[in-house]
């Protein structure tokens, strides 16, 4: 059943949101406590350290008095809502008691606000500042429902007027205080209420946030599930068309059969290529963990580019600086070899037959660097921002005319994040790219 809580909005469960401002509530008091303890002690030493004849002390024994009384009560009270604090935390519930110790204490600070008003001049209208700061720490402080508001009022409202009644034979002091009491109730009042406005405010906008967030995991968990679902599912037609094709290439004719054939085996490789950025972009954001290793980084880099160096794959030659020592991190060899495997095509696909790709590693404090440099086409600036989303508009056909998926270095920041890496890239149209990448160095180098 919905419960109207702002006069605006309404909530399923008042019971939520009693939970969430009582938490709240009892965090503020523990603090208060503590604050309210270190000012009395700090009074009380101030007092015993200098000599009744310069603080006077001895014309006013009941601020002694009540000095003592605060200073054994906040131990109390601290104790209490200390208790209560952990209850709600292990419970996740608020109870009566609760409320009843909110209430209590909050009545607690505002008499002692209003017992200081009377103590100085016996006619608090000439001193109500001490009053007053208690009302506005409780209303800004603590969450009152609407009837522990009244409470409070009406029972502060009551003691005032016996106290003023007792303490002034002056109709008029009587008056003239009763009013200013009745003002500085209605504040404290008008306050509370607003505080507690604000924080119901405040506990549903956290609603539909949480809300929405749980919307949007679901519609990206289904959105991952689908796509790896259809991408897996293309395999094998894809995989049957080629091999129909791989068939009727041994039968061919004539040359115009072949070229046919060939551009369908073509296809059929691209798509192919599609297929895998899409697991892999699928996989990727799956949240699970993958096995990671302590690497030498050197090591693993060189023999990929000799990998890359050796097969006829692309044109360019492709250089390595290595770093002056040794140097691990925890990677998954797999997964960044995808990345290092797309940056060298990336790199390639935008650059001529003779230019050369430059990959440096190099150690910068706890950081590993691994810059891949091509001296290419470069990447206009309109769309270097957008170059690591998934399906860009950033991707571009290559100098031998390959298309681009849009997912290549979206996967590359994806695999690069999640080793606890960065990725940044430099470009100047004409005269080529340079992607970096920051790995932190691994805390578990093997033994030498």
């Amino acid at each position: 059943m919905d419960v109207d809580i702002t006069g605006t909005a309404t909530i399923k469960s008042r019971a939520e949101f009693r939970n969430y401002y009582m938490l709240q509530n009892l965090k503020s008091i523990k603090k208060l406590c503590l604050i309210f303890f270190a000012f009395n002690v700090g009074f009380r030493v101030f007092i015993t350290a200098f000599p009744a004849s310069l603080t006077r002390i001895q014309n006013f024994p009941e601020f002694d008095i009540s000095n003592w009384v605060h200073i054994c009560a906040a131990p109390f009270f601290y104790l209490g809502v200390n208790t209560l604090y952990k209850k709600i935390r292990r419970l996740r519930k608020a109870d009566a008691m609760m409320s009843l110790f909110t209430v209590v204490f909050a009545l607690y600070i505002i008499m002692s606000g209003m017992a200081s008003s009377f103590i100085v001049t016996y006619v608090p209208s000439d001193n109500l500042i001490v009053f007053m700061i208690a009302l506005t720490v409780i209303s800004i402080i603590c969450v009152f429902e609407y009837g522990h508001t009244m409470f409070i009022t009406l029972i502060t409202g009551a003691v005032f007027t016996l106290l003023i009644t007792a303490l002034s034979h002056s109709p008029t002091e009587i008056l003239y205080n009763e009013l200013l009491c009745c003002i500085l109730l209605l504040g404290f009042f008008l306050m509370s209420r607003y505080n507690f406005n604000y924080k119901a405010n405040h506990f549903l906008q956290l609603v539909e946030i949480n809300k929405q967030n749980r919307e949007i995991a679901r519609a990206s968990n289904f959105k991952t599930e689908v796509l790896g679902m259809v991408a897996h599912d293309l395999r094998n037609p894809i995989a049957a068309i080629e091999s129909v094709a791989m068939l009727m290439e041994m039968d061919a004719a004539d040359d115009d059969t072949l070229e046919n054939i060939h551009l369908v085996k073509q296809s059929c490789e691209k798509a192919r290529s599609i297929i895998d950025d899409l697991l892999e972009s699928a996989r990727n954001d799956n949240n699970a963990d993958f096995a990671v290793k302590a690497t030498e980084m050197n090591t693993f880099l060189k023999n990929l580019i000799d990998l890359w160096n050796q097969t006829p794959n692309i044109p360019n030659h492709i250089a390595f600086k290595e770093a002056p020592q040794q140097a691990f991190a925890d990677i998954n060899p797999e997964k960044f070899q995808r990345v290092i495997d797309n940056l060298i095509s990336n790199a390639a696909k935008f650059s001529k037959d003779n230019d050369i790709i430059e990959i440096a590693f190099s150690i910068e404090l706890a950081q590993l660097k691994i810059e891949v440099t091509d001296h290419g086409l470069g990447i206009p600036d309109d769309i270097l921002p957008n170059i690591f989303d998934r399906f860009s508009k950033a991707g571009r056909s290559g100098l031998r005319g390959e298309h681009s998926t849009g997912l290549g270095l979206s996967i590359v920041k994806q695999i690069v994040e999640r080793h606890n890496g960065k990725i940044e890239v430099k470009s100047t149209v004409g005269h080529g790219s340079t992607f970096v990448i920051y790995l932190p160095a691994s805390a578990n180098q093997p033994a030498q």
